[in-house]
């Protein structure tokens, strides 16, 4: 498969066998009675997997996922909680770890969204097969996927080799803004989404896709310090601020470092600006259309702004989450900028 065909492929929809799927759906739920369970932000119902909270539907695609992947050394795997710049990390990514593999007029962010170039595992990879053949949906080498699901519960395939992590996060405001108001516009109209009160009460105790936040977030930081050769920390708050110095932080530690004479021609700007909110958000190919089933491609791009969270919060959410930040980070050395001088981004 080229490059070409790539760009268009449809969602992966390899069909399982009958007694394969009923036999995972077995044991699927036999797995649910043993979880907790919690109303989620939409009319369905979370469980606690592994200490995060998972839609029934998706702990399938988690669990598969978990048993099945296969990884080398040289892989790469990009790493967040939803809404915490995701869509923006695969541009970037993509952008430079491939930028020697296509012309520098040729990037084809022109004509695919980020979706289709860097596959969510657990949401059209392993949607329809719990193994399917990677390398037809991998041009280039070498492989790079993402994936929402907490560090400690990452297969042990991708834990215990050498291939390289990338982590970005998002301060906890933005990202439960950006988060109710994507899953607003895509609910199920016969399905009643929470206030903004209710789900903020449900955020603030970790009952969100893939959270809680904190652990999240800190799951990912804690293995970054531990080992940063391996896990590289990245904040949406810090490629906002400097964007050419992080993106030539991520090429260094992919091994792809950028040279003397590709500064010089402007190759880190030119991968800043076609990998821009703004630039990403007026292609054709993200106006219209979907890749993900259900998700428009316009639906990943709001206004992609720091402190956005400042248009919505009450006195009291910000003293409560402010709270939070503190009792859950003081003692692990992360900090989120919150400052009026960020908040203006």
């Amino acid at each position: 498969m080229d490059t070409a065909e790539i760009s268009k492929a449809e969602p992966v929809s390899v069909s399982l066998t009958q007694d394969a799927d009923k036999s995972l759906d077995d044991e699927l739920q036999q797995l649910l009675q043993t979880l907790p369970k919690e109303e989620g932000w939409s009319g369905s119902s979370f469980y606690l997997y592994q200490g995060f909270w998972c839609s029934a539907r998706r702990l399938k695609v988690v669990v598969s996922f978990q048993t099945h992947f296969p990884v080398s050394d040289s892989n790469v795997i990009l790493a967040s909680l939803p809404k915490c710049g995701t869509t923006w990390l695969k541009a970037l990514t993509f952008s430079t770890l491939y930028r020697n593999q296509f012309a520098r007029d040729e990037n084809p962010l022109r004509t695919s969204t980020p979706h289709q170039l860097v596959r969510q595992l657990e949401y059209n990879v392993y949607v329809n097969n719990p193994c399917p053949n990677l390398k037809n949906m991998c041009v280039y080498k070498p492989w790079l996927f993402a994936t929402h699901i907490p560090y400690a519960s990452l297969p042990t395939s991708i834990k215990d080799s050498n291939c390289k992590i990338v982590y970005i996060c998002r301060n906890p405001m933005d990202t439960f803004i950006s988060l109710w108001v994507f899953i607003s516009k895509l609910r199920d109209e016969n399905k009643e989404l929470l206030s903004l009160d209710e789900a903020f009460d449900k955020f603030c105790h970790g009952i969100c896709g893939f959270g809680p936040f904190f652990d999240h977030v800190l799951g990912h930081w804690k293995a970054s310090q531990e080992n940063p050769d391996k896990i590289l920390f990245l904040k949406y708050e810090d490629l906002k601020e400097d964007i050419s110095c992080e993106v030539k932080q991520l090429a260094m530690f992919l091994g792809v470092p950028f040279t003397e004479d590709e500064e010089k021609q402007g190759v880190v700007e030119e991968i800043a600006t076609i990998c821009s909110f703004e630039n990403l958000k007026e292609l054709e190919v993200n106006k219209k259309g979907l890749f993900i089933p259900g998700i428009p491609n316009e639906s990943y791009f709001r206004k992609g702004k720091v402190g956005d969270w400042r248009n919505y919060f009450t006195p009291s959410m910000v003293e409560r989450l402010e709270k939070l930040i503190h009792q859950k980070l003081d003692a692990s050395g992360l900090a989120f900028e919150l400052s009026s001088k960020t908040s203006k981004a």
